[in-house]
């Protein structure tokens, strides 16, 4: 039954029912969307061919080296510093880094001298951070859709660094 009261257009159905096509429209059908959270934003420019097997290549190393130096900003204690009483009022050692973390931190750090200053932005926010392309181009104040030309030209200088043919 349909009526006007206070201005509104009452509807009654039985429970379950559908609305009535006048009242809600015409209906789309549902579309579901499957999302991989564990993948990169590299890994989706890739899948997509937006960048090539040498350019995925290449920031994988880059991202590879990034994590092996853990240059990543830390959110909890670490807990492998904790400072521990050697003997009589001894001071606590600090962790020596490895040899292999130092090395990467080398290589992350000439890699991203090799791409160049106005290159590295782009590389860290998506290679490095995991920053999608919208978030990046916003953040680095630039139009939008310029992110992934800039980006396959750091990665190309990348996998010049990284010898990557």
């Amino acid at each position: 039954m349909k009526g006007c009261k206070g201005g509104r257009l009452l509807v009654e159905r039985a429970i379950g029912e559908e609305p009535a096509d006048e009242v809600r429209g015409p209906s789309r059908p549902a579309r579901s969307v499957t999302v991989n959270l564990a993948e990169s934003p590299l890994g989706w420019l890739f899948s997509r061919g937006l960048v090539s097997n040498r350019q995925f290549d290449a920031g994988e190393r880059l991202r590879a080296d990034w994590e092996r130096a853990r240059l990543a900003p830390r959110v909890t204690m670490t807990w492998d510093c904790a400072p521990i009483a050697r003997g009589r009022g001894g001071a606590a050692s600090s962790p020596d880094p490895s040899s292999a973390q130092i090395d990467s931190k080398r290589r992350f750090e000439a890699a991203i001298a090799f791409a160049g200053a106005g290159l590295a932005d782009i590389l860290w926010r998506v290679v490095c951070a995991g920053e999608g392309m919208r978030i990046a181009e916003t953040a680095l104040g630039w139009p939008v859709r310029s992110g992934n030309l800039v980006l396959t030209i750091a990665l190309d200088r990348i996998a010049e660094y990284y010898r990557i043919r």
